[in-house]
């Protein structure tokens, strides 16, 4: 049995991890967390579902001695950052999906890593891994010949820009073809910017509705272009990537790992 912290019931992803964990015979949410609104208030009315028995609580302080192998947070940066000490402090393995990090940020949750095992992606999906995946291969392949473009689209309230999933792409280009991010990326284009440069990385946000999240990465050489696309539906898919993570994660050693690790893209 996998025993489960939820930070953030009440919100998009973590309602729907609440919810999809229902059907998880090998896991069971023993405390979740939620702004003080939602103080003493059912996970599982938060999280829009029926009752789960759980109260949710705005300092996740108070669950400490609640005994639980993993927590998964997909809430904001300085709140993860709470979630990730606590982690740290009472030896529990975390998943963490928040997006808009900062180097400080991931500076704490490298060194948190040597304490406990940590998975951390900007994206828990299994098809937007696989994207990873394919556009390092594509990039190696293509070296310098290809302009690579990187366009993300989200729904109007997103907070962050470039998306986490978009930043991710461009360090992985860059990687791949020896070039540094975000040195290397272009982010706005307007009036006579002259030539596009060789080693030019753009990166295009767009933001508007409900848009759920895409991703197209671009090749565009002379005479072709190849074009990798990701498109989102609902959020669950992000959900069901993060349970996945809760559930490999258990037992593993302190290290940082990555989707990439869960889905065996990438040897330990």
């Amino acid at each position: 049995m996998v025993r489960v912290i939820v930070t953030g019931v009440a919100g998009r992803m973590g309602s729907t991890i609440v919810r999809l964990i229902q059907n998880e015979p090998e896991m069971e949410i023993v405390g979740g967390t939620e702004v003080k609104d939602y103080e003493g208030i059912d996970i599982g009315v938060a999280a829009r579902i029926k009752d789960v028995g759980i109260q949710a609580t705005s300092d996740i302080n108070k669950l400490k001695g609640i005994k639980a192998d993993v927590i998964i947070d997909f809430t904001m940066p300085k709140a993860s950052m709470k979630h990730l000490e606590f982690a740290k402090e009472n030896g529990i393995a975390i998943v963490i999906g928040t997006t808009g990090l900062q180097e400080d940020d991931h500076k704490n949750i490298k060194e948190a890593s040597k304490i406990i095992p940590i998975v951390q992606s900007p994206n828990m999906s299994v098809g937007v891994n696989t994207l990873f995946k394919l556009t390092e291969l594509t990039a190696k392949i293509l070296g310098d010949n290809y302009d690579i473009e990187i366009v993300e689209a989200h729904h109007r309230l997103k907070k962050d820009a470039p998306s986490g999933t978009a930043v991710k792409l461009g360090q992985i280009v860059a990687e791949s073809l020896g070039r540094n991010y975000p040195e290397d990326a272009v982010f706005q284009r307007l009036g006579m910017t002259g030539e596009r440069t060789e080693k030019e990385i753009g990166m295009q946000t767009l933001r508007g509705g409900d848009i759920v999240g895409e991703h197209t990465v671009m090749f565009a050489g002379i005479g072709e272009r190849i074009e990798l696309i990701h498109r989102a539906h609902n959020r669950e898919n992000f959900a069901v990537g993060a349970i996945k993570a809760a559930k490999w994660i258990k037992g593993k050693n302190p290290s940082l790992y990555t989707m990439q690790h869960v889905l065996g893209f990438t040897q330990i």
